[in-house]
């Protein structure tokens, strides 16, 4: 189950609304299980389960659909992928939670070729380590990047006043006052902010601004801890290897994130005929039962 921890690691979080609350939401989806990680910003929750577990509750939960295991992990990553890649197009699926006692149970209803699929994230509440792999060290690594990008910027508006400075002095004027600035002085700027910025900027609220602006950073951390992990473990290979999700290589500080999972082909659902010859399902089917340039740390 290595495989799924750490594609996991590497998966931004999305934002997923709810009719009564909204929740931040990470999963990793392969044809051997999955792994799902859930917050409300009070508390983490997680399942990882295998191909075994995924067909007897299948078999639980749509009776009237026969497949194997990876065919409805397949279809759960097809009704995942629209949220994890794009927050503002939820796709079809419905999602719903309820508590119980310290574990979540987060409902997902679709449909498959016209007829109703289910499935229930059987989640409980997530150990400290996996907190603080997910949450606690990405976070400071980002803050510790950020002020690293900061001091960046500061020390390029040091230079272009300098240079601003050389062409004055050789008599250059501008041409239009309203584009003249003061020269750069950095104390005065950090003490400035924290004023008037900061209560707006830490406004952490629903946990959507984070994911709507930061998962870039995000992924790209994580990426580079698992990287120097496996560089002290004596591993070559920075990225997991994974036939159902494979990850660039790029370990840029903004890269860009990959997309969870790869695309699943769609799963029709056939008539089950059973007079058929013997052999593995391969689909779900009916039974007839019933290097980007940095962005400025505040822009």
């Amino acid at each position: 189950m290595e495989e799924l921890e750490q594609g996991l690691l590497m998966q931004p979080w999305a934002w997923l609304p709810l009719a009564e609350n909204s929740l931040l939401v990470k999963a990793y989806i392969t044809k051997q299980g999955y792994a799902l990680l859930v917050s409300d910003l009070q508390q983490v929750w997680h399942e990882q389960v295998d191909a075994s577990v995924v067909s007897q509750r299948a078999k639980e939960l749509n009776k009237r659909l026969t497949a194997p295991p990876a065919a409805f992990l397949c279809h759960l990553d097809d009704l995942l992928r629209p949220l994890l890649k794009d927050t503002a197009c939820p796709g079809k699926a419905t999602f719903s939670c309820d508590r119980v006692d310290e574990a979540m149970i987060l409902r997902v209803q679709s449909e498959l070729s016209g007829l109703p699929f289910y499935w229930n994230f059987h989640c409980i509440l997530a150990n400290p380590s996996l907190v603080s792999q997910h949450l606690i060290r990405p976070l400071m690594g980002m803050s510790l990047a950020l002020q690293c990008q900061g001091r960046e910027l500061a020390t390029l508006l040091r230079m272009k006043d300098l240079e601003i400075q050389d062409y004055q002095e050789s008599g250059a004027v501008l041409s239009r006052d309203r584009l003249k600035t003061e020269p750069f002085e950095e104390n005065s700027f950090l003490e400035q902010f924290m004023v008037e910025k900061l209560p707006e900027a830490c406004h952490v609220g629903d946990g959507r601004p984070f994911v709507m602006h930061l998962q870039n950073l995000y992924v790209a951390v994580t990426r580079q801890e698992i990287q120097v992990r496996q560089e002290h473990q004596g591993t070559g290979d920075p990225q997991p290897s994974s036939t159902t999700s494979p990850q660039g290589t790029e370990n840029q500080l903004l890269s860009q994130p990959e997309e969870p999972v790869s695309s699943a082909p769609s799963l029709p659902v056939t008539e089950k005929d059973p007079t058929g010859p013997s052999g593995p399902v391969k689909r779900p089917q009916l039974s007839k039962v019933k290097r980007k340039k940095l962005r400025g740390l505040f822009s």
